[in-house]
């Protein structure tokens, strides 16, 4: 049993060998689900820094006794850093405001959901 699996096996890599794709070639690339989002590079001019921090995306908010920071665009900020051209002045559970020369801007963490009060009683 075990000659005919090892005469399989060869068999198997003579087939691959000859062929002009090698199975590194043949294997699929993985998307990683948790790479920042495209433009967050970096290593990217300033030019295209701006332009991301204009249309910056507020990932996630971790707030603890000790600490306040927000994730955007893939960048961990604290309080009073900067994002771009703007600066981030508050931090609730839910979204983020920073100051741009031209105003504040306010990044919530889910801007399509859309929350309504819970009715009492039964539902009908």
């Amino acid at each position: 049993m075990a000659e005919r699996l090892i005469a399989a096996l060869c068999a198997l890599g003579a087939l691959l060998a000859g062929s002009s794709a090698s199975p590194a070639a043949l294997a699929q690339a993985l998307h990683d689900p948790m790479r920042p989002p495209a433009g967050s590079d970096p290593s990217a001019t300033e030019a295209s820094k701006d332009s991301v921090a204009r249309t910056a995306r507020l990932q996630s908010v971790l707030i603890s006794p000790g600490r306040r920071v927000a994730v955007i665009d893939g960048r961990v900020v604290r309080l009073g850093e900067r994002v771009g051209d703007a600066t981030l002045v508050a931090i609730s559970e839910s979204q983020v405001v920073l100051q741009r020369p031209g105003g504040r801007e306010t990044l919530k963490l889910n801007p399509v959901v859309n929350k309504k009060a819970a009715r009492k009683g039964p539902v009908p």
